[in-house]
C-alpha cells in the first residue's frame, strides 16, 4: 500500500479554506436592537443574504417584521405606481424601491421609495452602488402614528436634510406630508381639492383622499394634471439645463 504525505502546499491551503470559513462563521448575526456602527452593522448585514431589510437608525439596528399585504405591500405599490409615472415625465429625476441610503456614520436607512435629482441633487451613488447622502424625497409606509417612521426616523431624516418626507399611516387613513423649512418640518397642507403639491419637485401632485381609497386611477389622473402645468414644464427645462452643464 502506498501512502501518500501531503505536501507544504496542500496543507496551506487546506488551512487558508479552513480559516475562510471560519472567519464567516464569526460574524455575528443582526439582531433587533443592536447597538452597532455603519460598518459593523453592513459587514453583518452583508453575512445575512437572505436577509429582505434592516436598517441602522442612531446606531440602533431595527428589522421590520414580515409584511403584510393590505397594511403594506398593495399601499407600497400604489406609492411607486405614483412617483413611477412623475419620473417617467420628468427626465432629469429617478426613483427607488427599498435602496439602502448611507445617511451618516449612525444612519443607514431603508426607505420604502425615494425620488432624488439625478444632477445637482443632495445624494450620490457610490463605487459599491449604493446611495449616499440624502434624496430629496422620502416616503414610508407605516402602520400607525406610533411607528418609529414618525419618531426616530423623522429627527434623522430632518437633520440630514431630507428636503420632503411623507409618512403613510395606513390604519389611520393618514397621509403626513413633511416639508423642510429653516432646518425643521412642517407639515404640508392640501389645497381646496384635497390636492398636496410638491415643492421640491413641481408638478408632483397628490390626491391623498384617493391615495387612501385606492383609487388609483384618480390619483394618477390627478397626478397629470400636475405633469400639464407651467411649473412642471419649467423645472423640465431647468433640469435639462442641468444635464448640458
Amino acid at each position: 500500500m502506498t501512502i501518500r504525505m501531503a505536501t507544504p502546499k496542500v496543507i496551506r491551503n487546506k488551512s487558508l479554506r479552513r480559516a475562510q470559513r471560519e472567519s464567516v462563521v464569526r460574524v455575528p448575526r443582526l439582531e433587533n436592537g443592536d447597538r452597532l456602527t455603519r460598518a459593523e452593522f453592513e459587514t453583518r448585514y452583508r453575512a445575512m443574504p437572505n436577509l429582505n431589510k434592516a436598517e441602522l437608525i442612531e446606531g440602533t439596528v431595527h428589522m421590520p417584521s414580515p409584511v403584510h399585504h393590505s397594511h403594506h405591500s398593495k399601499p407600497h405599490q400604489l406609492i411607486n405606481t405614483w412617483l413611477g409615472m412623475y419620473c417617467a415625465s420628468t427626465p432629469g429625476v429617478e426613483t427607488a424601491d427599498n435602496g439602502t441610503v448611507r445617511l451618516d456614520p449612525e444612519n443607514i436607512v431603508q426607505p420604502d421609495a425615494s425620488l432624488r435629482l439625478i444632477e445637482g441633487g443632495t445624494s450620490q451613488i457610490t463605487p459599491d452602488d449604493f446611495l449616499s447622502g440624502a434624496p430629496e424625497l422620502i416616503v414610508e409606509i407605516a402602520s400607525t402614528s406610533a411607528a418609529y417612521d414618525l419618531y426616530d426616523k423623522r429627527h434623522v431624516y430632518q437633520r440630514n436634510g431630507v428636503r420632503e418626507y411623507i409618512v403613510w399611516q395606513i390604519l389611520e387613513a393618514r397621509v403626513s406630508w413633511f416639508v423642510l423649512a429653516e432646518g425643521a418640518y412642517r407639515e404640508l397642507a392640501p389645497d381646496a381639492p384635497g390636492i398636496l403639491r410638491s415643492p421640491a419637485f413641481p408638478g408632483l401632485w397628490l390626491n391623498v383622499n384617493a391615495l387612501r381609497d385606492g383609487q388609483i386611477a384618480k390619483v394618477l389622473n390627478d397626478l397629470r394634471r400636475g405633469l400639464k402645468s407651467k411649473a412642471h414644464t419649467a423645472f423640465v427645462k431647468q433640469l435639462a439645463r442641468a444635464a448640458r452643464r
